[in-house]
């Protein structure tokens, strides 16, 4: 899927995130973005609904659960599980969305249009994290020459 949505240097511009995708087991492509996220200096903070912490950061159940609000929300779950997120980050006043490869659907991009929200989709947040490094550098420049990514 190329990617669509907000530029994503707009939702590169939060100062505090929330992700949700990251498990227990610390081996998801959630706990990937985690870490390169945190690596960066960015201030993000994951949701599960069971686990208390993921990858030494205090966890929370819900994005109505954050001691302080955040700005943008990181989807890296199925898109039958994303619908209900978008849903929540509209109640919580998140209006900033990125929906990993994956995660979106046509049904989440009308939602999210309907909910008002910037939702960047399938498009690989790691190709945008400055630096980009490896296999991601690769792919940047292949998506900037053939098309989006």
């Amino acid at each position: 899927m190329a990617g669509s949505g907000p530029d994503p240097a707009l939702f590169l511009r939060a100062r505090r995130y929330a992700l949700v995708g990251a498990s227990r087991g610390g081996r998801s492509f959630g706990n990937i973005l985690l870490r390169e996220m945190l690596r960066r200096g960015l201030d993000v903070t994951p949701i599960h609904p069971e686990a208390r912490e993921l990858g030494g950061l205090p966890c929370h159940a819900g994005l109505d659960q954050l001691p302080e609000p955040v700005e943008a929300l990181v989807v890296c779950v199925s898109p039958a599980r994303a619908l209900p997120l978008l849903r929540e980050a509209a109640a919580a006043g998140v209006r900033r969305v990125w929906m990993q490869p994956g995660s979106s659907s046509g049904e989440s991009s009308a939602l999210a249009a309907e909910l008002g929200l910037d939702c960047v989709s399938g498009r690989c947040l790691l190709m945008h994290l400055e630096p980009v490094q490896g296999l991601h550098a690769v792919h940047r420049w292949l998506a900037r020459r053939w098309g989006p990514g």
